[in-house]
């Protein structure tokens, strides 16, 4: 706001109100949907501490105050540094080492097949597993009918009924990945399948658009482990 209002640049700013007021008027939300006009919201933001570090901190009895622009800096830093670490190493891990674990596992040959119970690209998938075994993860492309809910959906609504009707009795699958709040609908039916938990990852210690997803967990065959 700082540097809107200091530059005046009327239209550039009405930019990025109007495409934020656009998407959040949406029902599906990603923070990529808004990455263009990111570049603009820096560019004033750099016009502000520009601003900013025309004030020179003055020097008072003997005492030398911060300036503005010394101030904002370290505001800057004391927010967003914490944060950052925070997103970047801890937050929603889970996904990215489960596939580290099942490439290693892989590696040494204990991965023939893996289903991923989870909302879909919840994985980093084949990337990070670098490996060509078959997998599979639950589909959500649009229906052209109206009111149908797709794979990801109807797992979510009623796993338990779901995964019997969709897969089976899972025996083509050597590994099955899940978030734990869907893990309890369903832990009969693995235990019924012969399928022990390997591993558990921490994912989140908070929910962002579901059900406190706080742990990945990695079930395999008996006879794999």
């Amino acid at each position: 706001m700082c540097g809107i209002i200091k530059s005046r640049e009327w239209k550039l700013s009405g930019l990025i109100a109007w495409v934020l007021g656009v998407y959040s008027i949406l029902g599906h939300k990603e923070f990529r949907f808004v990455l263009p006009v990111l570049p603009l919201a820096l560019m004033f933001s750099g016009y502000c501490l520009a601003e900013m570090s025309q004030f020179k901190g003055t020097n008072l009895h003997g005492k030398v105050h911060l300036s503005r622009l010394q101030l904002s800096l370290i505001l800057l830093i004391v927010t967003n540094v914490p944060m950052a670490l925070y997103m970047s190493l801890f937050h929603q891990r889970g996904t990215e080492d489960v596939m580290f674990y099942l490439s290693k596992e892989a590696h040494d040959g204990r991965v023939k097949s893996v289903l991923f119970l989870m909302p879909c690209h919840s994985t980093p998938y084949y990337s990070t597993l670098h490996y060509n075994l078959p997998m599979r993860f639950l589909d959500c492309t649009p229906s052209d009918n109206k009111g149908t809910l797709d794979e990801s959906d109807s797992f979510l609504m009623n796993p338990s009924d779901f995964v019997g009707e969709i897969f089976g009795n899972l025996s083509s699958f050597s590994h099955i990945v899940l978030f734990e709040s869907e893990e309890r609908h369903i832990l009969d039916l693995l235990l019924r399948n012969s399928f022990l938990e390997v591993r558990r990852f921490f994912h989140s210690h908070f929910k962002v658009d579901r059900d406190l997803q706080s742990s990945v967990v990695l079930y395999s065959q008996r006879d794999v482990l």
